[in-house]
């Protein structure tokens, strides 16, 4: 019989609880190691006292904390949003999935249409979107993939899954040619 101290199946003890001067560490830990706004913080200091438990004299005042890191320079929501928003659309993903995923990250209305990508940063994304996946005149055979009525659905629905207006979807898949693709996303000056 093997003992619960020493053998293979030892039980591993539960994590300490969180005090303020761990909850601090942990908040200077995160904010120090990963980008990210003040929601994102709020939530991962939240799920570490659900995970951990609190152990101080007093309530946790996550807020209060989150917002002495907002004070201090270590969050900036507009930065991240900003950040955030160019990583996406060079990517290549439309403005509908740079809005989702700036509001999953807890960023309020305003600046998320503050950094909301403009027509011009629309149609660039969705010829870097094309280009990398090879939609439409980036195909290896353009006439053929133009033809495959089942194949232009499936990149149509991709492209609008990537966030892409349908009618920006439409135009980059029905031009003739990588020219008559870039001519259309220069024809939009701000």
């Amino acid at each position: 019989m093997v003992s619960e101290k020493t053998g293979p199946g030892r039980r591993k003890r539960p994590p300490k609880p969180l005090d303020e001067a761990k909850l601090r560490d942990l908040a200077l830990h995160y904010v120090a190691r990963f980008a990210t706004s003040s929601a994102k913080l709020e939530r991962y200091l939240t799920r570490k006292l659900r995970e951990r438990g609190w152990g101080g004299e007093r309530d946790p005042d996550v807020p209060a904390l989150v917002a002495s890191h907002v004070e201090a320079g270590y969050i900036d929501d507009d930065a991240y949003a900003r950040m955030r928003a160019g990583s996406l659309t060079s990517r290549g993903y439309g403005a509908r999935r740079v809005a989702q995923v700036l509001h999953a990250d807890g960023l309020a209305e305003d600046v998320r249409a503050a950094h909301a990508p403009d027509e011009r940063a629309q149609r660039e994304a969705i010829l870097r979107y094309a280009k990398r996946r090879r939609f439409g005149p980036f195909a290896a055979d353009p006439a053929a993939a133009a033809s495959d009525r089942a194949l232009r659905e499936k990149q149509l629905a991709a492209m609008v899954r990537a966030g892409h207006s349908f009618d920006h979807a439409r135009a980059a898949l029905d031009a003739r040619s990588e020219t008559a693709l870039e001519e259309w996303v220069g024809e939009y000056e701000c």
